[in-house]
């Protein structure tokens, strides 16, 4: 099989593995830039299909997007790894993931403490409607951090505040 590119295309795809493997390798703003990505047995799989992604960056007239790290293996070059673009879908990235985590976990919280209070009180009522109370909960943290961010969000260390 052969495929052919542009040069804008090499490099949207250069940009491409390099957001991917960011998001593999979980290194947003980590470490030394020289270095090559941290490398899990999840993750290696993806180290000889880049070396030869990369090799391909002269013949599609894409040089300057890629330089040899400190270990002799293909990286992508400050020029590619700094770009305002790819930093601005980094940050947003980030910021949305941050957002859903905390949203995600405050309320798995949550619910978890209501199926305890529930079960502890004995009460022997209907349960919990899980699903639809985890989305209520959801809502509800989503309109409070849209609405004020982190400034009503306290921290009570150990519970005991």
């Amino acid at each position: 099989m052969k495929v052919t590119f542009t040069t804008k295309e090499y490099t949207h795809l250069l940009e491409l593995a390099h957001l991917g493997l960011q998001v593999a390798t979980r290194r947003f703003g980590e470490g030394d830039d020289d270095a090559p990505p941290a490398q899990s047995a999840g993750t290696r799989r993806y180290a000889d299909i880049t070396q030869k992604l990369l090799d391909l960056a002269t013949p599609f007239g894409c040089a300057d997007l890629v330089d040899v790290g400190a270990d002799g293996r293909l990286i992508v070059s400050a020029k590619l790894a700094d770009s305002e673009r790819l930093q601005k879908l980094i940050g947003e990235y980030n910021n949305d993931t941050f957002w859903h985590e905390l949203v995600t976990r405050l309320a798995d919280r949550d619910l978890a403490a209501q199926h305890t209070k529930q079960a502890l009180a004995g009460d022997g009522g209907p349960p919990l409607d899980a699903d639809a109370r985890l989305r209520d909960l959801e809502d509800a943290y989503w309109e409070e951090f849209e609405e004020n961010d982190l400034t009503n969000l306290v921290l009570l260390r150990g519970g005991k505040g």
